[in-house]
């Protein structure tokens, strides 16, 4: 009972999805195909489009098919029906048809690819496509049936068909009146009337899947960020793999620190003189009127590696100028193999000064 115990409780401590996915984890999901998108606005775009784009041709697609009606009449009811006649009049209807339709098709292709590229941009993947063993599995098939997803997609149907029944219904039932007027119209003003009504219902019903479609797609957001929320420790290994192990890394920098230690070391023979606090800092510095604007610094040093500087500069006969103010300002403010700023150029050229007039007196000893 105590083990049962200590596996609850440690089941009580496992790590959730808190964390917010990285741009890494983002861009990988686009790349499966995984992203935030409503089908609720790509259906009310195109039915939307569609209605204006019939609303706008409407004379034109009248007259086409007032035309075809007319060539019928004229042309095929009074002839005999031979294999010649047939094919002509096959021919006659794919291309009204086509010519008809054909416009209207566009628009609602068009509008269907502009609402996507809204959405998602330009994504092209065939990783949804690509076989997968649970796809066929029963047992994940019927949780996916019985999940919360589905359920949600359910009630957001029968909520559709109950509130486009309605529009349908109120709209009718406000213009009923219209239906008893029909007997006494003309053909053209009855078709007008109906295509009016026609037209209210279906704007109606886009404005409504247009709503419908502005709150899918905050949820679909919203539910396509919570799953790719990751753990804390998924976090910090995905850090690892983007910026490198921190025990490689601290290895990489102790490995630089060396190098640029041994490298400091050796260009420590090279300096003119050593500006010290004796003490705590130690900065070499070198300048070649020829070659340089200003002095440099070759290397630099706080505490053991101070002394290690001195200790070279004795070894080489570098003369060591103790200076406690201006070893410290050229320690904090300069890098090594940078030269020096132009407001320590007399402090530093006093000390230049003292040490080309020390070589002098030892030449002349």
């Amino acid at each position: 009972m105590l083990f049962l115990s200590e596996r609850f409780d440690l089941q009580l401590f496992a790590e959730e999805r808190t964390e917010k996915a990285t741009p890494k984890r983002r861009e990988e999901a686009r790349k499966r195909g995984q992203v935030a998108r409503s089908i609720e606005i790509n259906s009310a775009v195109i039915l939307l489009s569609t209605f204006l784009a019939i609303k706008v041709l409407s004379p034109w697609l009248g007259m086409q098919v007032a035309g075809f009606g007319g060539s019928i009449f004229r042309d095929f009811l009074l002839q005999d029906f031979d294999q010649k006649t047939l094919l002509h009049l096959l021919v006659l209807t794919a291309l009204s048809f086509f010519q008809v339709c054909l416009p209207v098709m566009a628009v609602a292709l068009g509008a269907g690819l502009v609402a996507n590229y809204l959405q998602v941009g330009f994504l092209f993947t065939g990783a949804p496509l690509t076989p997968r063993l649970e796809r066929i599995n029963p047992i994940s098939g019927w949780k996916r049936i019985f999940s919360r997803r589905a359920l949600l997609e359910l009630g957001k149907a029968v909520a559709k068909v109950v509130i486009i029944g309605y529009i349908v219904y109120s709209t009718i039932k406000a213009n009923i009146y219209i239906f008893p007027r029909l007997v006494d119209m003309s053909v053209v003003d009855a078709v007008g009337q109906i295509g009016d009504l026609s037209s209210k219902i279906i704007l109606k019903i886009g404005v409504f899947l247009l709503l419908l479609a502005v709150v899918d797609y905050i949820y679909q957001y919203w539910e396509h960020s919570k799953s790719l929320r990751m753990t804390k420790k998924e976090l910090k290994d995905e850090y690892r793999q983007y910026e490198g192990d921190p025990l490689i890394k601290g290895r990489i920098r102790q490995r630089q620190r060396q190098v640029s230690y041994h490298r400091m070391m050796q260009q420590v023979p090279k300096a003119d003189v050593v500006i010290t606090n004796p003490t705590h800092y130690a900065v070499a510095l070198r300048y070649e009127p020829e070659e340089m604007n200003a002095p440099v610094v070759l290397a630099k040093g706080v505490d053991a590696l101070a002394l290690r500087i001195r200790e070279i500069a004795s070894q080489h006969g570098i003369t060591i100028y103790e200076d406690p103010p201006l070893a410290r300002v050229l320690y904090q403010t300069v890098e090594v193999d940078q030269v020096i700023p132009p407001e320590l150029y007399e402090a530093v050229a006093g000390v230049l000064a003292f040490v080309y007039r020390l070589r002098q007196r030892r030449r002349f000893q």
